[in-house]
């Protein structure tokens, strides 16, 4: 009798410690990244490679940010293990900047840049003298301007970088009044106060305030952009296995398949 619950304890004991193991064992095995993105569309693709990672292991966690500042110090000061917001010539610059390390980990998608009219409906209707409303953000000036030199309203000067270029670099034929640059989220708001005559808008914020980029946007960059959104590490990370997936998942056909789906060209993925 004594030798019976004397078994019996040491099988519920070594039953235990079996399940403590194998409990041990599944968390070690599940990572979690935690990676920063602006709301829109970087959140809700992030959200759609949720249970995709999960399968591979990974628990994704996305932190929703309304500015393109906080996301890179926060990358930097290691609260985030990656982010999701910028193109190639805005982590460039941010690192000249503030003498950071962060790298391209990976390209996402594209969100064709766009200007913007209440007061034109066609290019040929611009008058010498129309004012342009741009973001204070530095690296999209050449953006800017590509754009409207694409359609004939400036020209950048010869041998000058146009991603690089600013408006110090143009021959400004038409007479264009570019006001004073303002935050790049405050852009939707001054569309629809008609604060000037052009304005040149992120699409993720033209998203927000509801405008349909292929219908209303008077100007609309292409899909050879050179400004495809990225995965964002600190330098290192990129070659991490849980940063790879997660750049894999986010280029697989069930994300761009969503991608082309929920933004209709708003929106463009990129698989490279």
């Amino acid at each position: 009798m004594k030798k019976s619950i004397v078994f019996s304890l040491v099988l519920a004991f070594a039953l235990i410690l079996s399940a403590c193991a194998q409990s041990a064992g599944s968390s070690q095995k599940t990572q979690t990244l935690t990676v920063g993105a602006s709301a829109v569309p970087h959140a809700q693709i992030l959200k759609q490679a949720v249970p995709l990672l999960k399968k591979k292991g990974i628990n994704l966690k996305v932190k929703v940010f309304q500015d393109y500042v906080l996301p890179n110090q926060a990358l930097a000061s290691k609260q985030l293990d990656a982010n999701y917001f910028q193109h190639v010539p805005f982590l460039d610059l941010y690192n000249k900047q503030h003498n950071t390390d962060l790298v391209n980990a990976g390209k996402i998608h594209i969100e064709p840049f766009g200007i913007y009219s209440n007061k034109y409906k066609k290019i040929a209707d611009i008058k010498d003298g129309a004012t342009v409303q741009i973001s204070n953000n530095k690296s999209e000036q050449g953006r800017i301007l590509l754009l409207l030199q694409s359609k004939g309203l400036l020209k950048i000067k010869s041998g000058v970088d146009p991603i690089s270029a600013t408006l110090k670099d143009i021959n400004n034929f038409k007479h264009l009044k570019f006001l004073q640059p303002i935050d790049p989220a405050l852009l939707p708001k001054a569309y629809e106060n008609s604060a000037a005559d052009l304005f040149a808008i992120n699409t993720n914020f033209a998203l927000q305030a509801n405008l349909q980029p292929k219908k209303d946007a008077l100007i609309l960059e292409g899909a050879s952009s050179p400004y495809a959104n990225i995965i964002a590490v600190r330098k290192g990370d990129q070659n991490k296995k849980a940063i790879k997936e997660l750049v894999h998942v986010l280029q697989s056909k069930e994300i761009q398949s969503f991608i082309n789906k929920k933004y209709k060209g708003a929106v463009l993925p990129v698989s490279e």
